[in-house]
């Protein structure tokens, strides 16, 4: 398919098909079930071809459909290996790719944001799409003062179609479930939901793109291309090269894979103090390994692009976060447990046992307990398992948790960073990153001291440090990476 469909009648009954071919096959499974073979091996095979199924729609409809499968598909290392292996190819394709618009339909968008003399405002324009993603696709330029161009050009009927997908899909999250063990479809949409309009906005997008690129310009870790020009539905920025990911994820070197880990973990826990801003779309597509010494990963940069979807924390994490997770680690069950209902993760009419809280959650925050941590899918399968078998401790005081509004989005991008470590299979020193960037986890002044060195070593002197106390001016003193 070429094009975005459009026609609700369309797009519905394409997703229609899916709890009907679930339905389908669970007749198909309960045949099986009265033949003999075990409720595993049925459980897989029919989670197996609801995932086939579901990723092919998704990644040929593109929209919200697709963006739905984008968020879904970081968390495939949850899944059993035997149940994963045979789409984990589809899965990349949803992270990297989709059927591209028409070239005509690219120029009349291209006319009517940039004018009719369009194309003087480019030295060459490749016709032949370099990616396509849920709302919108990527042209590689050169645009007129000779720098090498990303042209991002929204799918007409983009937002119609996002709305319409999320829409649908919400009314048989339940029949979908059973995809992802551990993980509630239903809030995931919802959330997706209500972000349309921002993600639509280039205007924003381009915002936010330049907050970060000007916050990171020269930093030695991460890349962010600078904005070059916007209008409505067209984004042009500097092209980012670099490997994908998803490529690394595939057949990367243990070297690339560990260095791409800890990036990952630095971007996610730094960005948000440096810029007040949380990048919240973190799949694969969005990230690119950018090479300095080809043989030498180490001083590889993680290139960040997509910034469609992000979540505004001028005053960065909650320090709650951190101090919580710390109180957990230190053995401190009553005052995270304090904290947790404070903050209304613990309702008024709930009485937990704080030890029994901490049992649960010691396990998620293994990484952040120990100086290395070497994330892998049987880690994160274990994690989804226990939390999702509802004969076990663990997911009958999981469902009596609750997750505050405001800190949804946080969780939702902190899950999905990980599952994008565990499918690396990268080696990160988590707990460093987070004594440096999240509020609360570092304890006592030397703790503190220690993390305000480390985050002076990669900010440059036109930038502030988030370091605790203005009194400690001498020691706060930044330095140029």
């Amino acid at each position: 398919m070429s094009d975005l469909p459009r026609k609700a009648v369309a797009r519905t009954a394409k997703l229609a098909a899916l709890p009907l071919g679930f339905a389908g096959r669970s007749a198909w499974g309960l045949g099986k079930r009265l033949g003999g073979y075990s409720a595993d091996l049925v459980g897989h095979e029919l989670q197996q071809r609801t995932a086939e199924q579901l990723f092919e729609i998704l990644g040929e409809l593109k929209g919200g459909a697709m963006k739905f499968g984008q968020a879904l598909s970081v968390f495939e290392s949850a899944l059993p290996d035997e149940v994963a292996g045979p789409y984990r190819a589809t899965l990349t394709k949803l992270q990297e790719a989709a059927p591209p618009m028409p070239a005509a339909t690219v120029h009349a968008v291209l006319r009517d944001g940039l004018g009719a003399d369009w194309h003087t405002l480019f030295d060459t324009f490749d016709d032949h799409p370099a990616a396509a993603a849920s709302i919108g696709q990527v042209h590689r330029a050169v645009w007129h003062d000779g720098r090498t161009v990303a042209v991002k050009v929204q799918y007409p009927g983009a937002g119609d179609a996002l709305i319409s997908d999320l829409t649908q899909l919400g009314r048989f999250a339940r029949l979908l479930g059973p995809l992802i063990p551990g993980m509630d479809i239903k809030p995931l949409l919802t959330e997706l939901r209500e972000r349309v309009t921002e993600e639509l906005d280039y205007a924003l997008e381009a915002e936010a793109q330049h907050t970060y690129a000007e916050e990171f310009a020269g930093d030695p870790d991460v890349l962010i291309p600078a904005v070059v020009h916007h209008v409505d539905n067209i984004l042009i920025t500097e092209w980012l090269p670099g490997r994908p990911l998803s490529e690394v994820i595939s057949d990367g070197t243990p070297a690339e894979r560990h260095r791409a880990g800890q990036l990952l973990a630095r971007f996610l826990f730094s960005g948000t103090a440096r810029t007040g801003l949380l990048h919240a779309d973190p799949h694969p597509g969005n990230f690119r390994l950018v090479p300095d010494d080809e043989t030498d990963p180490a001083g590889w940069q993680l290139g960040v692009m997509d910034f469609g979807t992000v979540d505004r924390l001028p005053e960065g994490l909650p320090p709650t976060i951190g101090t919580v997770l710390r109180n957990m680690l230190d053995g401190e069950a009553d005052s995270a447990y304090a904290l947790l209902r404070e903050e209304d993760f613990i309702k008024e009419n709930i009485d937990l046992d704080p030890d029994a809280v901490r049992d649960y959650l010691l396990p998620i925050i293994e990484p952040a307990s120990v100086d290395e941590f070497t994330f892998s899918r049987e880690w994160m399968r274990t994690q989804a398992g226990r939390i999702a078998d509802p004969r076990s401790p663990a997911h009958q005081l999981g469902r009596q948790l609750n997750l505050p509004p405001a800190y949804l989005l946080i969780h939702r991008v902190t899950l999905s960073t990980i599952g994008v470590l565990c499918q690396l299979g990268a080696t990160v020193r988590m707990r460093e990153e987070m004594e440096t960037w999240v509020p609360g986890f570092a304890t006592g002044p030397e703790e503190d001291e220690d993390a305000c060195a480390r985050k002076t070593t990669v900010t440059t002197d036109k930038r502030k440090t988030p370091c605790p106390d203005a009194a400690t001016e001498p020691a706060r003193q930044e330095t140029s990476a």
